[in-house]
């Protein structure tokens, strides 16, 4: 016999890869809270057949596929990724997960996403 689910257990709506970078990503650097209208800045290829295109990793790439994410040249030398509505959802299903977005150190996306307010937990 086949042991069921939950009915309370929801459907992963994003891999553990795309987690692993989402959390590397908006995490709080150098005491700069990102903020998700500005978008996840990608390298771009400075030579070679790529030349100019974004360096979209695996993960992100996954995204894109799926229209969680758009990915925009902002010039010749910068990309940035951007969070499609679905993709703003994805986010707050992630936030809304016991082990998802940890509360206290990704305040400034749970309030973005209107999940919270930002309490003071360091300098802006």
């Amino acid at each position: 016999m086949h042991a069921s689910r939950p009915a309370d257990q929801s459907v992963e709506v994003l891999a553990a890869s795309e987690r692993d970078l989402l959390r590397r990503e908006l995490c709080v650097r150098f005491g700069t809270r990102p903020k998700l209208a500005d978008g996840i800045f990608l390298r771009v290829w400075r030579s070679g057949p790529l030349a100019g295109q974004p360096k979209v990793p695996v993960a992100m790439q996954d995204m894109v596929d799926r229209g969680l994410m758009v990915v925009r040249a902002g010039s010749p030398y910068m990309a940035r990724a951007y969070f499609t509505d679905a993709g703003l959802d994805a986010l707050r299903w992630l936030a809304a997960q016991r082990r998802g977005l940890d509360p206290v150190q990704f305040a400034h996306v749970r309030q973005e996403l209107g999940m919270g307010e930002l309490d003071s937990v360091g300098p802006e």
